[in-house]
């Protein structure tokens, strides 16, 4: 294994039923309740890449159903169709909760056979400065898993971070792995979940709020991402709509190239 913290994290070994894989949260990837829901995410890819599915994963809903307490964990695959072109996965993360082992997290992933066909790219990668331009973000100290990436934001900070936030909820900035880890599909899994809450830069305060349910597009190959290597990403994330008591959250992640890498849509509970 190499020295990397992702890697660290996501390692998953085999156990005795078929299709069950057995992982350890890692504190360093700890978020304010629990394992950052970026690195939760990462682990269900590996799984599907570790277990050999069809082709790439190409979406992926992870659907938080419960806190993840730091421990061991078991994530159960089961592939229910596949076709000449297309695997389609459940998948369920289980902890043992008061002696019983329990699902925390279920999930549906969609595993393809990536073609050269015609190709388009609607959304292009929007006018920034220099990643070496700006200085590293200094965002929350007490945050574990804030730690593991090189974050460089010029549009809507964290309120404390700045004297305009209220107005909307569009944030933008590079970053990459800290430790300059190259990008695969696990670490794009991974940084899916980046952005902090939409409602804390629209509200310009803290508001209790998490995850409900994440849908990640992959648009990039294995091939494309090796490409990029440990090179900044560029990201920008907003919100739709805050009622009830939930928001939705949409993120897009660029190469420095240009290329549209993947999106990244969630709804969030928050508390009033």
């Amino acid at each position: 294994m190499n020295g990397y913290d992702l890697d660290r994290a996501l390692q998953l070994s085999a156990g005795p039923e078929p299709g069950v894989l057995h992982g350890q949260t890692d504190p360093a990837w700890g978020n304010m309740v629990g394992p950052y829901g970026g690195v939760i995410a990462a682990a269900l890819v590996r799984a599907l890449l570790q277990l050999q599915c069809l082709g790439e994963p190409v979406a992926l809903t992870v659907n938080y159903a419960a806190p993840v307490a730091q421990g061991p964990y078991q994530i159960a695959c089961r592939a229910v169709r596949t076709n000449r072109s297309t695997q389609h996965w459940m998948l369920e993360l289980q902890q043992q909760v008061d002696g019983a082992l329990q699902t925390v997290v279920t999930a549906t992933a969609v595993c393809a056979l990536r073609r050269e066909v015609w190709h388009c790219q609607d959304l292009p990668l929007p006018q920034a400065p220099d990643p070496q331009s700006l200085p590293r973000s200094r965002l929350f100290d007490s945050v574990q898993w804030l730690a593991r990436y090189d974050m460089r934001v010029f549009t809507g900070g964290p309120p404390m971070l700045q004297d305009d936030s209220g107005h909307d909820s569009l944030t933008q900035l590079w970053l990459r792995d800290a430790q300059l880890r190259p990008l695969d599909l696990c670490a794009l899994a991974a940084i899916s979940d980046a952005f902090y809450p939409r409602i804390w830069l629209r509200r310009a305060r803290w508001v209790p709020s998490g995850t409900v349910s994440l849908t990640l597009y992959l648009h990039a190959s294995a091939a494309q991402l090796g490409e990029v290597g440990s090179d900044f990403l560029f990201g920008q994330a907003r919100a739709q709509d805050f009622r009830h008591g939930f928001f939705d959250q949409t993120a897009h992640f660029w190469a420095p190239s240009g290329l549209l890498v993947a999106s990244c849509h969630q709804i969030v509970y928050y508390k009033e």
